[in-house]
Parts: C-alpha cells; structure tokens; sequence
C-alpha cells in the first residue's frame, strides 16, 4: 500500500506513535509518506524526523499547520491532495485534530483512497461549552462522510467521542499503542537521581501547576525535601518558572528542556504524570515498562493501562492528592516497588507495538477491499 500519514504535533506521544506506525508499516514493504507541520517544531523534532526519513520512501513534507483556523488551512489541504494524488496514495491517515482536519478535507478535495483518522486526544479536549470546541465538534460531524474508518488508541477516546461529537456514521476500532520490545528493558536510577521525574510538554493541560504545589511539602524519610526534575518544553513554562519562584522550590526543582523519554527515568526516582486530561499516554507505558514506580491521575485511557492497579491513580488537578501519592511512594518504596513490577508485567502483555501495526495494517485492508 501507498500511505500518507498527516500530523500537526511535534515530539510527543501523537508523534511517537505514527513514527511507530511509519517504521512498521515500512518493515512491512509499504511505501509511506509523511506531512507535518513547520510552526510546532523543535531540535528533538528535526532529530526525530531524520531519523525517520529511511523508512519514508515517499519522504517528509514540511507545512505551515496552524494551532487554530487560519488561512494556511485551506492552502495545506490543497497541498495534501495534490501530493496524495503525486503519489498515488491508497491510505491518507489523519492523526490529531489538525491531521485529522486535513486528511478528510483533502479527500472532499478530491484526493483518491480511504481516509482514517485517529483523534489522539485532540478535539476530545475541547468543552463543548467553549467557541472552540463548538466549532471544532460541527466540524467532525460534517467530516464524518469523509471518513473511511476512526482508529482510537484507547476505549476512554472512543466513548468519549461519541458522547461529545455524536455515534460514528463510519467503521470504528480501538487498537492500544504499544511498545518496541527494547523499550522493556530495565531502567536504573542514577546515583544522583531526583525523588521525582516529569516528562512531557509544559502546557497546563500536563498538570504542571499541581505537581510543582505538591512538591513544596514532600519530605523524605529523613526530613529533607523531595526533589523533581522536569523535562519538556511548551508554552505555559513562564508560568510554571513563577509557579516554582512563588512557592521558594527552585533548589528543589531542575527543569532539563526537551530530552527523550527513557533517558530521563535514569534521572528520577519515581515518574510522575500529572495530567488533567489525556488519551492513552506513552510516557506512562514506557515508564512502566522501564520498571519505575508511576504515580499517574485518572484522566483518559489511563486506567485502562493499570488494569486491576487503577485504584492507585489520583484525582487530576488536585494538588493534595497528588502529595499523598508522592509521599507514600517515598515513605514505602518497598511498595512503590512491587506495584511497579505488577504494571510492567501487564504493559508487557497488553502493550506491544507489533500487534499495534498489525491490527492497523489489516483495518486499511478491509477497508480497501469493503470500498471496492
């Protein structure tokens, strides 16, 4: 199959799984392509992206994807169909809302093949009560009849888009993002490793604000204060930087900027993930399949990776909820350690990236064959 997958995100977890996606399918003998945007974009974004570039036969096409509607939009979509159309792509794959956005209305357009759309999170997190996510909610319904097939990476995406945009008018699947078989190898904390560690964007949404609230009264089992290193970058980190001058912690917390994922766990004791809303998170299953212990909130598909553990997630946004998680964790690392092993074990069995690429391989199959 020839196949365009179409992305807004810079290096995250949208990003991670269709590089995933891309190197599968690749292995596979397909001949893939991708677009992606060149307003979000960092050094780790350019590094990932050349990385990818070998299993990209039909290359990486840089466009201007704004975060909300501008006239760059309707220029992008045009651009999409005609590349679509260069390379003859069967599959258009649309992830976020912004890829998803472009995917569909290339094919309005009159850009050839199926069309699918993975939301990763995206137009979920906009309130219906909000201007936009009214918009961006209209939009998907009108975009429904454009869409060949809804992937969604977690039950939580899938009930939740219903509930919001309206029940499907087109096939639809949950299919988990998984991991490589490298990525369960065990992580050990380095000998000057912080108590916590936080790895993702510095945007509210990643409950920045709470976790910086919470450390301020941690201490150890000896009375010195708890420690966190975070890693990310994003556009509320003036705000965390006050957040941590006003509550006196800037000895106690070390901000890294954007690094990868596992080279960070060395680097903490505990993962920490605060986020007030999210889909299926890969930073919490790389975590878990590095061996560390995860504090993490209930938000999203998140229960669904701890399984019978989800009794341990905490309330998102509140600060004295996610300080007794922490505490516990230091007063009984014993503990922290065993649930740490259990979580492992199930990401191992549930969580795998082949199985991710074959079951998205055979959805564009049939929905070839069904369209023929």
């Amino acid at each position: 199959m020839r196949i365009l997958q179409v992305m807004r995100a810079p290096v995250g977890g949208l990003f991670r799984h269709v590089a995933d996606l891309t190197c599968g399918l690749a292995a596979k003998g397909h001949e893939v392509g991708l677009v992606v945007d060149t307003l979000a974009s960092d050094g780790q974004t350019e590094a990932r992206l050349a990385e990818l570039e070998q299993h990209a036969k039909f290359g990486i096409h840089r466009l201007a994807m704004p975060r909300l509607f501008g006239v760059a939009d309707l220029t992008t979509t045009l651009a999409v169909r005609r590349l679509a159309g260069r390379i003859g792509a069967d599959i258009i794959h649309g992830h976020g809302a912004k890829g998803g956005f472009y995917a569909r209305l290339a094919r309005f357009a009159g850009a050839r093949g199926s069309v699918f759309y993975t939301p990763h999170g995206g137009v979920l997190h906009f309130s219906a009560q909000s201007r936009s996510g009214r918009l961006f909610h209209a939009l998907e319904r009108q975009l429904m009849r454009q869409t060949s097939a809804i992937l969604f990476e977690s039950n939580f995406a899938e009930t939740t888009y219903a509930r919001l945009i309206g029940a499907p008018r087109c096939p639809t699947r949950v299919i988990h993002n998984g991991l490589r078989p490298d990525e369960f190898e065990l992580v050990s904390a380095a000998p000057d490793a912080a108590d916590f560690v936080f790895v993702g964007e510095l945007r509210l949404l990643k409950g920045i604000i709470p976790l910086v609230e919470a450390l301020a009264t941690i201490r150890r089992t000896d009375g010195s204060p708890a420690t966190l290193v975070m890693a990310g970058d994003g556009p509320d980190r003036s705000a965390l930087e006050q957040t941590i001058a006003g509550l006196g912690v800037g000895d106690r917390v070390v901000l890294a900027g954007a690094q990868p994922a596992r080279k960070m766990f060395a680097r903490g004791r505990v993962v920490i993930v605060p986020s007030l809303a999210e889909s299926l998170p890969y930073v919490v299953l790389e975590a878990a399949a590095a061996g560390l212990p995860v504090i993490a909130t209930r938000v999203g598909g998140v229960p669904e990776i701890f399984g019978p553990d989800s009794k341990r997630l905490v309330a998102p946004g509140e600060a004295s909820a996610l300080t007794s998680a922490m505490q516990a964790a230091l007063d009984d690392p014993t503990e922290a350690a065993e649930a740490a092993l259990r979580l492992r074990e199930r990401v191992l069995e549930e969580f795998a990236v082949g199985p991710m690429v074959d079951a998205i391989e055979a959805v564009y199959r049939s929905t070839m064959h069904t369209s023929r």
